[in-house]
């Protein structure tokens, strides 16, 4: 454990992150792994200027500081995930919660009465999440940050097995959460929601590569970014490429069209649910891909729409969401 740290060279600010986000602060890394105790293996003090931090391209340090977080701040004592699978930045994810938050705050709520996001009271807001991931990780948050309960779905079985474990070890969101198998991948909700259900909201993480190649490439630019050109290199799929970043499996990363053919197919869908969803939302990578978007929107008659931005650090992400209510 590192000794006497000095409270300014412990702390990253990110004030840039939502309001009511637990991490807009930056990290107490000490602090962090005082709850978390595998977490120090990983702290390193930066050169530049004396702060401590991890490497952020060693994905068991990240693993060890998202672990961290989520049970100094959320109480979660059991979190993992099959090796391979995704590793999503805790601060990042709350942040499309909190503004999930905000958009239900500001809509006509007459389904979803005394929400309050500045607390935990809530009348049993119900959440669906598309594709939730080994890890679970939108649904953990939204029931530890509000209270609401959620619905997970995922095409991979490994993900709803490793989701599962993550719910049951937690007694204080197995009741929270309910994960469900998509066996057809050419749908969202069908098959997932059924009969007289109704959904405050639905949210997604697409994956927005339109091929493994895309997906290499994109990571290759990470890695060039991290300085780590000539590192972490494997084979995928009997190719010499850069090794995706952090993990992340064929549904997680890529899909035939890429993002925009993945939210197209959900705006079409949504039309069929339309009197069981307040709002269906989605998270959009680049903002060259909203024209198209809107222009789905526009062909299924959705009444209304929203962009909604968020910042994060340096990066600029967003999320649409609409819905078919009558004005």
């Amino acid at each position: 454990m590192i000794a006497n740290p000095i409270i300014n060279k412990i702390i990253t600010t990110k004030t840039a992150l939502h309001p009511r986000n637990k991490h807009r602060y930056g990290y107490n890394f000490i602090n962090l792994a005082k709850t978390h105790p595998a977490l120090s293996a990983f702290i390193i003090q930066n050169k530049h200027n004396q702060q401590y931090t991890i490497d952020f391209s060693n994905a068991n340090a990240v693993k060890a500081l998202n672990f961290a977080l989520l049970k100094k701040h959320y109480q979660i004592q059991h979190w993992d995930f099959p090796q391979g699978y995704l590793c999503p930045p805790i601060p990042g994810r709350v942040d499309y919660i909190h503004y999930l938050a905000d958009l239900l705050k500001d809509s006509d709520t007459s389904n979803c009465t005394n929400i309050n996001t500045t607390t935990k009271a809530s009348n049993k807001v119900s959440v669906l999440d598309i594709g939730t991931g080994a890890t679970c990780i939108y649904p953990i948050l939204g029931a530890r940050e509000y209270n609401w309960h959620f619905v997970a779905s995922d095409i991979d079985p490994v993900s709803i097995k490793a989701a599962n474990a993550n719910i049951y070890a937690n007694k204080n969101i197995t009741k929270q959460i309910n994960c469900r198998l998509q066996n057809n991948s050419a749908n969202m909700f069908q098959g997932i929601i059924k009969k007289d259900e109704f959904y405050h909201l639905t949210m997604c993480n697409p994956p927005f590569h339109k091929s493994l190649s895309d997906a290499a490439k994109g990571t290759e630019r990470k890695w060039q970014n991290l300085n780590k050109q000539n590192k972490n290199k494997q084979k995928i799929n009997g190719n010499n490429n850069i090794s995706l970043n952090f993990g992340g499996q064929k549904a997680e990363l890529w899909c035939q069209g890429g993002e925009v053919a993945f939210i197209q197919q959900m705006i079409k869908e949504s039309k069929q649910y339309r009197e069981q969803v307040l709002w269906f939302t989605c998270l959009v990578s680049k903002k060259d891909h909203l024209s198209a978007i809107k222009f789905s929107l526009k062909r299924v008659k959705v009444t209304k729409f929203k962009v909604i931005k968020m910042t994060q650090g340096q990066k600029i992400s967003r999320f649409i969401a609409w819905n078919f209510s009558a004005e």
